[in-house]
């Protein structure tokens, strides 16, 4: 009797946090389809149109409140509000991941880093875009001051060791090099 009497109050217990987990989460309110946009939304929002009805409410969210200011934006603020709509539809779903991670990174820096950070970005868009390209590959931009590098040139009084006499192992520093070195 005892372990029944247990057993329900454990039950109760279960059933009410259960309840109050879903309690402490409000539902996601819907967000409209693509069809139920106005004229004007979907204009702005066109880049993202093809994805639209697949995305979560939370980002739908969001990009509705972008195309609500986005009348009050000055024509180049709107010019790169379209613009990256449309590169961000272009990356893949793991580059959107990267680029996500990377801006919650950047979000939890201190402020003088994003300032720094923020003025290399600006340094980098004012390069031609050759420059860009190669710093995309991974190779560095020449500088235009950069010295050529000096080229050795053999000296004339030392012969090459031929491939049948080992080369020595260490070389005497208080050797005399005016006399030429011959196996």
């Amino acid at each position: 009797m005892a372990r029944r009497l247990l057993a329900g109050i454990i039950l109760t217990f279960c059933l009410l946090a259960q309840g109050i987990a879903l309690a402490a989460q409000p539902p996601e309110p819907r967000q409209p389809n693509w069809a139920e946009l106005s004229l004007e939304q979907k204009r702005i929002l066109s880049p993202v149109g093809d994805q639209w009805d697949s995305m979560p409410a939370i980002q739908r969210k969001r990009l509705l409140g972008v195309a609500k200011s986005y009348p009050k934006m000055k024509p180049d603020e709107q010019q790169r509000v379209q613009k990256r709509l449309k590169t961000w539809t272009s990356l893949t779903p793991d580059e959107r991941t990267q680029a996500r991670n990377k801006y919650e990174k950047l979000k939890q820096l201190p402020p003088e880093k994003r300032l720094e950070i923020q003025k290399k970005w600006q340094e980098y868009q004012q390069l031609p875009e050759e420059k860009k390209a190669q710093l995309r590959r991974g190779k560095k931009a020449p500088t235009p001051m950069a010295a050529p590098l000096a080229i050795q040139t053999p000296k004339a009084n030392l012969e090459p060791a031929t491939s049948d006499a080992p080369a020595p192992a260490t070389q005497n520093p208080t050797a005399d090099t005016t006399k030429p070195f011959v196996n």
